[in-house]
Order: C-alpha cells, then structure tokens, then sequence
C-alpha cells in the first residue's frame, strides 16, 4: 500500500516516520509524496587521466570528488551532461515497515534534470540525509538553488516488518550520511571488503 497524504502525516506525527526539518508541511507534503529539498554540498567529479574507476582499486572513488558548498543565495550551474552528487536538505528515518522511493520533480524533469542514475529506493531502517545523482540531459546549463524543492518521497507498507533493515546490525555503509557521499562499492564483499569494517 502506498501512503496517502493523511498517512504520512500521522505517520510523521506518531514519530516513527521522520522527514526533519519539515519547514512548510503544507507545501511539502503532497498528495501521495513528501517533497524534499536540495541542500548546499555537491561532488563533482574531477576530469581524471585514469583509465577508469574500477571498483576493486586500491584507491577510494571519492578521490577522484572534489566537495563544493554553495554559499546563501547562490545557485549551483549543472551543465549539459555534467553528473553531480548532491544532497537533500532533509534528514530521513524510514521505519522497518516502509520502504521510501526518490522521485523527481516533474518541472526538474521538464528542464532534463534527473535526480538519481539507479539510486532511487530507501530501505526499511535508513537514517540520514539521501544523495542525489544529478543529472543534466538537456542542451542548456540549469541552475539549481539550494533550498528548492528537488526531489520527492513516496512511501510503501510493507506486508511485515523487515526482519533485518538497513543499518549497523547489516554493516551498512551510508547509515547516518550527512552530505552527498561518494561510492564506497569497493567494500563490497564481491571486491574484497571486510565484512567488520564495511558501512553497508
């Protein structure tokens, strides 16, 4: 079942559904949706004389990142074909029992923007901020300002509980982010990551 409106409120009221700060409830929550904002922090990725980023490297891909933070009242440019992490303003804690997918804006969508490549699910158990995989797929730079509404969050009840949501008991590796986070794949069990020190 997907949450309605009247849902995510009781829910958020109740407390075991958190979207924090929610500064403007009747703007943010939508019919069936919570819209969330783009905080200040980005990664861009650096122009790299490597051949490619390979997961099972030695070394970790936010080396090849550099942060930029958007001061008050400036926007962030996204360009044509750049790919850009950046972050909800929002901080969320999704309960055992729901699973919350990130959605784009449908005006974004209308200027190419896309909020997430393949990242666009919030297990049962999350806790912290979510990055955003930003892309422009149009011919025109768009400027992003932080604080405008950037994504959206749908939620959906899960039959049971999850016996094993995401967080530290599963080593789950972006529990508790704050900011865009690069990949940490390179603790994947597949590519040698030791299962005590993964985050994921």
């Amino acid at each position: 079942m997907i949450l309605s409106d009247a849902d995510i409120l009781r829910r958020l009221e109740d407390g075991d559904l958190v979207v924090d700060p929610l500064d403007d409830p009747e703007l943010q929550i939508q019919p069936a949706s919570v819209d969330l904002r783009l905080g200040r922090e980005f990664l861009e990725f650096q122009r790299t004389n490597i051949s490619c980023i390979h997961p099972d490297a030695e070394h970790e891909v936010d080396e090849y990142v550099t942060e930029t933070v958007v001061d008050d009242g400036d926007d962030f440019i996204l360009h044509p074909g750049d790919f850009v992490l950046g972050t909800t303003h929002e901080r969320v804690e999704i309960p055992a029992d729901l699973i919350a997918h990130v959605e784009g804006r449908s005006s974004l969508g209308r200027l190419a923007v896309v909020v997430h490549a393949t990242a666009g699910l919030c297990d049962p158990g999350y806790r912290g901020q979510i990055t955003l995989e930003l892309s422009n797929l149009g011919t025109a730079p768009v400027a992003l300002t932080p604080g405008m509404r950037i994504s959206q969050l749908t939620f959906t009840e899960l039959k049971t509980e999850a016996e094993r949501p995401y967080g530290s008991d599963r080593g789950s590796k972006y529990q508790d982010q704050a900011g865009p986070q690069a990949s940490r794949i390179q603790s994947d069990d597949e590519f040698g990551g030791d299962q005590l020190e993964r985050e994921d």
